[in-house]
């Protein structure tokens, strides 16, 4: 009995200092994001957005005290690997075996937990498209999310400079162009 009641309270402890611990995670959609989400799909854009909340959020979960408290995202942009399923409505030219370069660039900030506030600033693209073969719609901005969610658990804010829509070459926001 004297075990139970220990091992009821050691889980209380460890519940309640997750709880404390656990940092609080927000994504809106950026401007550019949002003209985009009429060619790509309200639902497609808002799954990505989903998508990188719980990313930050499991990684911060697992992450120890040097991890931010809160973090306040706003994804600006994200291309895809394959077209999504409105592209492809829209233009009889793509199908899924059409591929193209993709990523995502995200901004926003971090409260750390002594209360400072700092901005972030955060893309990653891929450059080659022969690094493509065998992905999925949102392979590349997946793996954006992914790093950005690592670096954030380490407790490092990526400061990459404001994000520019018009110096991604590689990839048109209004084209279909990047698909070949």
């Amino acid at each position: 009995m004297k075990r139970l009641i220990s091992a009821a309270a050691g889980l209380a402890l460890l519940a309640a200092a997750g709880a404390a611990s656990a940092a609080q995670v927000s994504v809106s959609i950026g401007p550019e994001l949002q003209k985009q989400s009429r060619a790509y799909g309200a639902d497609e854009v808002r799954t990505l957005a989903d998508d990188l909340r719980t990313t930050v959020q499991r990684a911060l979960d697992r992450a120890g005290p040097s991890a931010p408290q809160r973090v306040d995202l706003v994804l600006e942009a994200a291309h895809p690997n394959r077209p999504t399923f409105n592209e492809m409505s829209a233009s009889t030219g793509l199908s899924l075996r059409s591929i193209g370069v993709g990523g995502a660039a995200v901004t926003g900030t971090v409260t750390t937990s002594d209360g400072a506030s700092q901005p972030l600033s955060y893309r990653w693209f891929e450059d080659d498209l022969k690094n493509v073969i065998g992905y999925s719609t949102w392979t590349d901005a997946d793996r954006a999310f992914q790093s950005l969610a690592s670096q954030l658990a380490r407790g490092h804010v990526p400061n990459q400079g404001p994000y520019h829509p018009d110096l991604q070459a590689r990839a048109a926001f209004d084209s279909y162009d990047r698909f070949r």
